[in-house]
């Protein structure tokens, strides 16, 4: 299964993607918003952490995009 974490608080992105990769996942991650948009529009995801407050471009922005580019995967809102 892969995930993206997208995330700017640079230890809880560790964190997560340190506890996701030791349960056996596959793990990307960005640290704003132009970036987690960017990869979960070209990359294949099972799943996304998304954070609303993000440099850049805000979650809830991000979300948006990728749901109007018919991008499906689920998604938890931090």
């Amino acid at each position: 299964m892969r995930l993206l974490v997208v995330e700017d608080d640079r230890d809880l992105n560790r964190q997560l993607v340190a506890a996701f990769e030791q349960a056996g996942y596959a793990v990307d991650r960005a640290f704003d918003g132009e970036d987690g948009q960017f990869l979960g529009e070209t990359e294949p995801y099972d799943a996304v952490v998304l954070d609303m407050g993000l440099p850049k471009k805000d979650g809830l922005q991000v979300l948006e995009a990728w749901r109007k580019s018919g991008k499906t995967m689920p998604v938890l809102i931090l």
